[in-house]
């Protein structure tokens, strides 16, 4: 009987192949199987990553969604169905591991951080060795490219989902030395009214795809702004302590 295979979380960063560490870079390179999750119908950007690090051969594992956006996420349709679908996810790869099979499953930015990999993790590392391998996270390549320094001495850095409520937005960033708003996409027009009214708007930058190709990056856009993808985020620098 052979030995169990090993699980690799392996984060790729957030858009630019010369973003993803060398260690990355490495098991990529080795890996009998790699896996990645998708929209149905497209590659992902995960994959798109990686292009060109992979070994000839490789037994590619296309995780496509069977939802993202389509169904409220507080729906009980969509946590059934994307529970269901993490299970199979599993199923599948812990069949290569039973069989001896390495695997890496890439996630853009980090994996422990809103990473896709974070389902998995928790169905099959109690049961298969498992290694985490950190990477750039998108936020992080977004100051870097807007060249916008996001802390300063004691400033306390607040990290939101734009997904929030109005009040849960207002609560959090009212209170925020500096924050970073992830996930922009239809929840543009309610972020940027909060910022309003907090007087923040006029330090907002805003990246969308940063580090990617067809980067953009601007000052918070006017009212009227439509179209920010999923890969977009808005900046909201710290005014603390700088020597």
């Amino acid at each position: 009987m052979s030995a169990r295979g090993r699980l690799y979380g392996v984060g790729v960063g957030p858009g630019d192949p010369e973003l993803m560490t060398l260690k990355a870079a490495r098991l990529l390179a080795a890996a009998p199987v790699v896996a990645y999750f998708c929209k149905q119908g497209q590659r992902g950007h995960a994959r798109t990553i990686v292009e060109g690090f992979l070994a000839e051969g490789v037994v590619e594992e296309k995780l496509a969604y069977p939802m993202t956006i389509e169904v409220p996420a507080a729906d009980a349709a969509y946590h059934a169905a994307l529970t269901g679908f993490y299970d199979g996810s599993a199923q599948r790869l812990a069949g290569h591991l039973d069989a001896g099979r390495d695997v890496v499953v890439v996630s853009e930015g980090d994996p422990f951080f809103y990473g896709s990999f974070m389902p998995i993790f928790h169905r099959l590392a109690p049961r298969y060795e498992t290694e985490v391998v950190a990477g750039v996270s998108g936020m992080a390549g977004c100051w870097t490219r807007a060249r916008t320094p996001i802390t300063y001495g004691d400033d306390v850095l607040t990290v939101l989902p734009a997904t929030l409520d109005r009040e849960a937005l207002r609560h959090h960033l009212e209170r925020a030395d500096a924050a970073v708003i992830m996930k922009l996409g239809r929840n543009f027009a309610k972020v940027r009214a909060v910022l309003e009214e907090l007087g923040l708007a006029s330090r907002a930058v805003y990246v969308e795809r940063g580090t990617m190709a067809g980067e953009r990056i601007l000052p918070l856009p006017p009212a009227d702004f439509e179209g920010a993808p999923y890969f977009a985020i808005l900046l909201v620098p710290g005014q603390g302590r700088l020597l």
